[in-house]
């Protein structure tokens, strides 16, 4: 475990020359992943605004957040809703409190569907019943929950399929490729979608079976950040035609340890960086900067961040 600094007492110049003389980590999840190709994102722009960033890999959050809650790591990645779960011990984390989170900056929405193959006579999300299906997700609690989302919006549970247990998300695409499922959850965007759309020879992106205020209502009912967005067709792989999915919001997240400096340092350099983001992975192109400092829920800010929300005018 690496020590953190907590000696920046100098005037802003000086505070940010040792912010940038440090290497401070971000914790991701395994490449592949969404959250993989957000921390490098992130991490480039970092060290091109000189702050020295490498990232970490790892299964999934639930295993790096309790790592950032303990000072192991500097940063992570995640979805917000998982991160309030783990400052409250809700759901899967079994009341194990993570008290030590604090949010670094806002992300972009992570937009989300259940992919098939775009040759098979899967159309909507009740032509899924009975069908094997992605589920178990052993090392990624998070995914369940977002699933039954999903299925709620077509009046279905989990057991209108036929559940093929796998661990993680890229697990999951890796058993449809494989032909074991007929479909699988990732984020619209992420690299491994982009492997299964060419090993397959095309996605298709299941849209929301209704996209009513009782729909979106039953599927917060499983994930209470959710909500629903349009997608234009072609706008990623999969999306064939205009349909709405499932979105909630993404952030960079911290330990209350860490220096304000370097908490500073990092929100300046996200919200100076889109340009930088955007090259390393383009659905930073829905990033906005200016919604930086939103609605947190059960997270505070870290101080170093609320500090630099308040000299760029952010509320």
């Amino acid at each position: 475990m690496r020590k953190l600094s907590m000696a920046f007492a100098l005037g802003l110049g000086l505070a940010a020359s040792a912010a940038s003389a440090q290497t401070v980590g971000i914790a991701t999840s395994n490449p592949g992943s969404l959250f993989h190709n957000i921390g490098t994102a992130v991490a480039n722009a970092a060290n091109n605004a000189g702050l020295n960033t490498t990232i970490q890999p790892a299964t999934s959050p639930n295993q790096f957040i309790p790592f950032v809650n303990s000072g192991g790591i500097e940063f992570g990645v995640a979805n917000l809703q998982e991160v309030s779960y783990a400052v409250t011990g809700e759901a899967w984390w079994n009341g194990n409190k993570n008290p030590n989170l604090r949010i670094a900056g806002m992300l972009m929405p992570l937009k989300e569907a259940i992919f098939v193959r775009a040759d098979s006579d899967i159309k909507t999300l009740t032509d899924l019943k009975g069908k094997p299906m992605t589920d178990g997700y052993t090392a990624q609690n998070t995914i369940l929950p977002q699933l039954s989302a999903f299925y709620a919006t077509a009046g279905m549970t989990r057991d209108d399929v036929e559940k093929v247990s796998v661990a993680s998300v890229v697990s999951g695409a890796d058993a449809f490729i494989a032909g074991d499922t007929v479909g699988f959850i990732f984020a619209h965007g992420a690299g491994k979608v982009r492997e299964a759309d060419a090993a397959v020879g095309g996605l298709r992106a299941l849209t929301v079976a209704d996209s009513s205020d009782a729909a979106l209502a039953a599927a917060r009912e499983f994930w209470p950040t959710a909500d629903f967005v349009t997608m234009k067709a072609g706008s990623s792989p999969g999306v064939l035609e205009d349909g709405v999915y499932i979105a909630f919001p993404q952030v960079v997240f911290t330990h209350a340890g860490v220096s304000d400096d370097v908490v500073y340092a990092m929100a300046k350099a996200m919200y100076e960086g889109k340009e930088s983001m955007v090259a390393t992975f383009k659905p930073f192109g829905a990033f906005d900067p200016k919604a930086m400092h939103g609605n947190p829920g059960a997270v505070e800010f870290h101080p170093g961040a609320l500090k630099f929300f308040e000299e760029v005018g952010l509320k």
